[in-house]
């Protein structure tokens, strides 16, 4: 009997005929957290002419409009996509469920440049002493630290009976050339000290549901993304085609670029694809 392999293509236009939304990662898919790639744009825009809507679904701990405003900064055109769900957003409107009682006092985790996520909820930030909630958004410089770095804040944490919203459930990403810490790796290091995480985003289905909802329901959509744990992972349980993305997150480990070395990292991560590409292009 023939061993089944994913099927390695050289472009998006060999599969669009078959669906009529694509529900498309963007960071390590369509820009690199400095530029956007002209080729995936370019692939997306022709999906958008030919098939069906684009909905871009990211972990970025951000509202839609910050991850527009961010994706424009890197030079991607706006009229590639026609809708943003993000895990910052549903992570926003958590809080606002949970802050809508009066000022909710909660332990941050993440960058000031990301404030923007709490600003306008009554919220107030707090020690982990007085905190009812945790909220990790990622590291406070992503650049110099790593997930290690808060084992005592994790374990403090861990010792009040902290619930962690996860507003990023990556565990890395690229930045350029580099390979930097994502909130899913610091949610990771706190269950495995017994610590209790809610994620939003992506391989969770609420996320899946509210992306397809925003592409009109469709009846054949396409998953693209390059994160096997998040991305496809998450489309196989959300019931979705998915096209893996090759030279993103897992670059390093797509190498030889077969079927068969394909499928072997496929099954190392309890993940499926039905199509592989090396870059997102037409």
């Amino acid at each position: 009997m023939t061993a089944m392999f994913p099927r390695l293509i050289s472009g998006l236009s060999e599969i669009a005929a078959g669906h009529d939304a694509l529900i498309c990662d963007v960071w390590g898919v369509v820009h690199d957290g400095q530029r956007h790639h002209p080729a995936a744009a370019e692939a997306l825009i022709r999906f958008r002419e030919k098939h069906g809507p684009v909905v871009l679904l990211t972990n970025a701990p951000r509202v839609p409009a910050e991850v527009a405003a961010q994706c424009a900064s890197y030079g991607l055109p706006s009229d590639c996509y026609d809708a943003i769900v993000s895990s910052g957003g549903a992570a926003r409107e958590e809080l606002a469920r949970r802050s809508a009682g009066g000022k909710l006092p909660l332990y941050y985790i993440g960058p000031d440049r990301d404030l923007a996520m709490i600003a306008g909820l009554d919220i107030r930030r707090s020690t982990i002493e007085e905190a009812q909630v945790a909220l990790a958004i990622g590291l406070r410089d992503d650049m110099t630290e790593t997930p290690a770095m808060y084992a005592g804040e994790l374990e403090a944490m861990r010792a009040r009976g902290l619930v962690m919203l996860c507003a990023n459930p990556d565990l890395v990403v690229h930045r350029g050339e580099r390979l930097v810490h994502c909130a899913g790796s610091l949610a990771q290091a706190y269950e495995a000290l017994g610590g209790a995480v809610i994620y939003y985003g992506k391989p969770h289905r609420p996320i899946y549901d509210s992306a397809l909802a925003a592409a009109g329901n469709p009846k054949r959509p396409l998953a693209v993304g390059d994160g096997l744990l998040t991305d496809i992972r998450g489309a196989n349980a959300a019931g979705l085609e998915a096209l893996f993305i090759a030279d993103g997150v897992h670059g390093e480990e797509t190498r030889p670029y077969t079927g068969e070395h394909i499928q072997a990292l496929f099954t190392r991560f309890g993940a499926e694809a039905s199509a592989v590409t090396r870059a997102l292009k037409w």
